[in-house]
């Protein structure tokens, strides 16, 4: 749970935010990592995180990036989900954060607090795993970039203490055909029932997941099955549904029966739409 007096930290440097949550680890304090603190505020109401120390890395410039250098675009761990949308550099990644909470939440919710965070849905994860992103963290063995297949499997692996700097993508997959569904059982704002993102490249289909399972994820054996274009849509996705990677979700949103049923037909107006393309 949230302690009644936890202390503040400001670093401004990546040096300074590690140093601070070492020293803190020594001497027995439960530091986090603080960004913009909406999950960090709604889970410690619910005695789902524990912290007695907040190190705020807001200030971090390496973090607040959103900008194309040469080859990539860097997309920094605080930028809120409402600078991605208005600045749209990354349109997928925009559709993709566009229906995470309402606008009030987004102004607050940063990509690294979504890809971080406890609630399974991480949907801005999506467009990154399509795009073969560099993942940038900062730790004990400094400033390093992992391949996001590499790192991310089920949520983010980070090791005690290390931080989500930046993700990079190249600048290829920007302008790609692209879809991203979101599928809700009612309303138009809360849980989804499902997400899904697709793009086109080099004629074959790539997709992403939330809400499926209780991690997001991409899987490439449902891509091949997918891009069997000897096969029937019908059949394609019969197939492809083998392979998913997890227990479907069964709870108050949907039943694994109605996600099911969503997925397919979902999947299915993706592939009519991009196939067309």
């Amino acid at each position: 749970m949230l302690s009644s007096n936890i202390d503040y930290y400001k670093p401004t440097t990546i040096k300074e935010a590690l140093e601070l949550f070492y020293f803190l680890k020594a001497n027995n304090k439960r530091p986090i990592y603080y960004a913009g603190g909406t999950e960090i505020i709604t889970l410690g109401r619910l005695n789902l995180v524990e912290t007695d120390a907040l190190i705020d890395i807001k200030e971090l410039k390496e973090c607040q990036l959103f900008e194309f250098n040469e080859s990539y675009l860097i997309s920094g761990a605080v930028i809120s989900l409402t600078d991605i949308e208005e600045k749209n550099l990354f349109p997928l990644l925009s559709q993709a954060s566009v229906g995470i909470a309402d606008r009030t939440a987004r102004n607050k919710i940063t990509l690294g607090g979504n890809l971080c965070g406890q609630i399974f849905y991480r949907e801005a994860i999506l467009p990154f795993l399509l795009c073969d992103s560099q993942v940038v963290v900062a730790g004990y063995n400094g400033v390093e970039a992992f391949p996001i297949e590499q790192i991310f499997n089920q949520n983010l692996q980070l090791q005690d203490g290390q931080i989500l700097i930046q993700l990079l993508t190249e600048k290829k997959y920007i302008d790609l055909p692209y879809m991203s569904i979101k599928k809700r059982q009612q309303w138009d704002t809360g849980y989804p029932l499902l997400t899904i993102a697709s793009i086109k490249m080099d004629n074959q289909l790539r997709f992403a997941f939330s809400g499926l399972c209780p991690f997001p994820f991409r899987s490439k054996q449902m891509e091949a099955e997918l891009n069997n274009t000897n096969s029937s849509v019908e059949e394609r996705i019969q197939k492809a549904i083998q392979y998913i990677p997890g227990e479907i979700l069964d709870d108050v949103e949907g039943s694994k029966e109605y996600r099911l049923f969503v997925l397919k037909n979902t999947i299915e107006e993706i592939m009519i739409e991009m196939e067309g393309r």
